[in-house]
């Protein structure tokens, strides 16, 4: 079973995953392209993102401009938009269901019910990470496509950004998560009772161990 102290590092995990995935929908550097300017010495940055496209020059300036169109984006773009928002909601709700599933916090929910959420919230973690990752995939394909067809001017072609490598590592993470809360298994009665039982009779063992030893001093 997951001790503890495992389910708690799961924890960081998906808190990291779910703050990394909210990012990763956020930004605008999805891909990007840096080119210099034959007739003025500046460097001119371009980055496009799910929701934005900015405009980044060496002089300083920086401008965005927001994609509010849903029905005018590619259809990769708005799969991607759809399942990140996705992503993040789901990694959110499984945060609140696998908090009731660890063994560290005391509430009223019997074992078996903090099996079947701490379970829970492990699977949750992991539909968040696989569809981040499509997402993630997806994009980077038609990126890959695009940037190698030869009608497209070297100006035009985008390379990977950073929120790429972003989403990767917090679905990475959110897996890990998931993995750790799946694996917990709903502890047997017995065992329990076992363990109960040999701790109530080792504390019997000593406290007639020194009832013995006051005796013996009575008699010395």
């Amino acid at each position: 079973m997951a001790s503890g102290g495992l389910q708690i590092f799961a924890l960081s995990l998906s808190l990291a995953a779910c703050l990394g995935v909210i990012a990763t929908t956020v930004l605008p550097n999805w891909k990007v392209t840096t080119f210099e300017k034959s007739n003025i010495i500046s460097t001119t940055a371009y980055m496009q993102g799910l929701w934005m496209e900015c405009t980044w020059y060496s002089t300083g300036l920086f401008s965005c401009r927001f994609n509010l169109s849903f029905l005018a984006q590619p259809a990769h773009i708005q799969a991607s938009q759809i399942m990140m928002v996705l992503s993040c909601l789901i990694s959110m709700l499984g945060i609140g269901i696998s908090l009731l599933g660890m063994e560290c916090i005391r509430c009223e929910a019997d074992r078996l019910t903090k099996h079947c959420a701490a379970i829970t919230g492990g699977a949750y973690f992991i539909i968040a990470g696989l569809m981040c990752l499509i997402s993630i995939s997806w994009f980077t394909t038609e990126l890959v496509s695009h940037y190698f067809k030869p009608s497209v001017s070297e100006d035009n072609r985008y390379e990977i950004g950073e929120a790429i490598y972003l989403g990767c590592i917090s679905a990475l993470f959110s897996f890990i998560a998931g993995a750790i809360f799946c694996s917990s298994r709903k502890r047997e009665p017995h065992r329990e009772n076992i363990h109960l039982r040999n701790r109530q009779h080792n504390t019997r063992r000593q406290s007639l161990g020194h009832k013995a030893d006051y005796s013996l001093q009575d008699y010395v």
